[in-house]
């Protein structure tokens, strides 16, 4: 399996994905709202872009759709609950379907609530274990509810979920955010060295050379993960003295989804 990310240099800090097959060159697009970005690069690649996958329906990542799909014959492929929204949609896909890209590479679709009632995150396997999260999950933080989600379904897709994807797993989300969201890790857990460590670096990056995490590397540094920290849980109280001292993990996400929407 062979991955670029992509770029987008527009106010949504978007980030795009060709995933391509090594042998055949047919590549799927991942959100690919700066449609022109995405042609170019499979071009210079030698890539054909064959299918396109929209994690949810949102503008922000179905909006090149139609210009993609004109200049390549992609079929679109989205949410089945979600297809009507969008419109277009070739393939609705649900919990457990697989994605095939050329000869080589199969992805596993996850279907995970909580951004949108209807979004879904491709598991890459095998030799290069990879998460296409979009707005679900975010390199140290966690997607907002504000527009057709709900937090309670967002926690159940974090713990019972993306908790349970192996450690080396490589996340790809679908926006650039990670320097803000270490800010709010580190306001809700001063004293978490490894945060503060990747701040700092991350600072001087450039979003095109930004970091790509490990989901080992989010259980250390996203606060959506260290529910039972006891610094997050102390400096949460300070907020909302009524969760006591011993609140569970659902109580601290949904607090901590809160406080991030205002923060």
């Amino acid at each position: 399996m062979l991955v670029e990310r992509i770029w987008s240099a527009n106010p949504y800090r978007n980030f795009h994905y060709l995933i391509a097959c090594p042998e055949s060159g047919e590549a799927l697009a991942v959100d690919p709202l700066e449609w022109r970005l995405c042609l170019d690069a499979a071009r210079a690649k030698g890539w054909q872009i064959t299918q396109i996958l929209n994690t949810h329906e949102h503008s922000d990542h179905t909006g090149g759709n139609v210009g993609l799909v004109d200049a390549t014959g992609a079929k679109v492929l989205a949410h089945a609950a979600a297809a009507n929204r969008i419109g277009g949609v070739d393939r609705g896909l649900g919990k457990g379907d697989v994605v095939r890209v050329g000869r080589t590479v199969e992805l596993q679709c996850l279907d995970t609530p909580g951004h949108t009632m209807a979004h879904i995150c491709l598991l890459a396997g095998g030799d290069r274990s990879a998460l296409f999260c979009g707005d679900t999950l975010f390199n140290a933080g966690a997607g907002n509810c504000h527009n057709g989600g709900h937090p309670q379904q967002l926690y159940e897709t974090f713990v019972t979920q993306l908790a349970q994807l192996p450690e080396e797993t490589q996340v790809f989300p679908g926006h650039e955010y990670l320097a803000r969201n270490l800010e709010f890790t580190l306001d809700r857990e001063p004293d978490n060295a490894t945060a503060r460590a990747l701040l700092a670096p991350v600072r001087q990056q450039l979003p095109s050379a930004m970091k790509v995490t490990t989901l080992g590397e989010e259980k250390r540094i996203n606060t959506f993960f260290r529910l039972q920290n006891p610094t997050v849980i102390a400096r949460l109280r300070e907020a909302f003295p009524e969760i006591g001292e011993r609140p569970d993990a659902r109580t601290v996400f949904l607090k901590l989804r809160e406080l991030r929407n205002k923060w």
